[in-house]
Formats: structure tokens, sequence, C-alpha cells
């Protein structure tokens, strides 16, 4: 099973990525664009891993509360183009004690710099200047309430990202 610990987005956010999207496809952006229901915020990725009852208990050890997030810019990673998030010591924070959760219980997971981003066009190629696609970066934010321990599976269509369970506030 592979696995990964991300938010998912409410609709003002959703609007923001997917109007981005259709305005690069315009600007002859071409490339694996993110569907909307697969974006979000990967906080911890575990990969190939048997046991999801086990990260859930680890994610239930780490306190919750919630906390505002919100849009911050437009970069790319090689031929990867994100949305980024704006600084937010709550969420950094919050990604610090999961991981720390994550580690002390021997749950593998990859130990990148947390770097907040949301993909939006995987293998992307783009045959002008690209910093025409960076000058109008989304705006959104919304409150983080939840968040949420997803499987990956590859579909016809590409992945699918299904919700085994997570942590929420009420």
């Amino acid at each position: 099973m592979r696995l990964f610990i991300a938010i998912g987005f409410g609709e003002e956010i959703l609007q923001a990525l997917t109007k981005l999207q259709s305005e690069w496809k315009v600007l002859g952006v071409r490339g694996n664009f993110t569907p909307v229901q697969n974006l979000h915020l990967t906080l911890a990725f575990i990969g190939e891993y048997g046991n999801s009852d086990s990260v859930l208990e680890a994610m239930n050890t780490v306190s919750f509360a919630p906390f505002s997030i919100n849009l911050d810019g437009i970069g790319t990673f090689r031929d990867i183009y994100w949305a980024g998030i704006a600084e937010n010591n709550s969420l950094s924070n919050y990604v610090r004690r999961l991981r720390r959760a994550l580690a002390e219980n021997a749950i593998p997971y990859d130990r990148k710099k947390f770097s907040p981003h949301i993909t939006l066009v995987r293998r992307a190629e783009f045959n002008r200047n690209i910093e025409e696609l960076l000058k109008n970066p989304p705006n959104g934010a919304m409150e983080v309430k939840s968040v949420s321990l997803m499987t990956s599976t590859r579909g016809k269509s590409g992945m699918i990202y299904t919700k085994v369970g997570g942590v929420e506030t009420n």
C-alpha cells in the first residue's frame, strides 16, 4: 500500500488552483496536469507500507488544533510546476511533530525537508519565458480542520487517491 499524509483543500483554494491551471494551458503549458480531486498538500510521504493502522495510531498521538493556510507564490522544480503555501509556524510545527511520531513508531517516510507546495503539473513543457507563468500567483486561504492518511493507486487515467482515515477537530 502506497501511503502519504496530506491536507485536502476547500473550494476557494481548489478554484484558485484550477483557474491557474486553465490559464497555464491557454499560455501553452503542456504536461500532466493534476486533476482537481488529487490536489493536496503532502505533509509526509510514506510510500510502500503495509500497515495503515499503525500510521493512524501514530497520527493520533500528535496534538492537532485548527490553523489557517494561505496560497503564496508559484514556482518550478525542474519539470514540476507548483503553487506554494505561505510560511506558517503552525503548519511547520505540526509537520515536525507528525514526522517525529512516525519516526518514533518506526514508520518510514521521505525525510526531505518540508517544502509546502501543491503540484499542479508534472512533466511540464513550456516553450516561452517561464517568468510569464510566474507573475500571476493564485490567492486563496482556508482553515485546516483535518489531516488525512491517503493511499495512492495507479488507475487507467492516472493516480487515484483514497482517504484511509485521519485526524480532525470539531
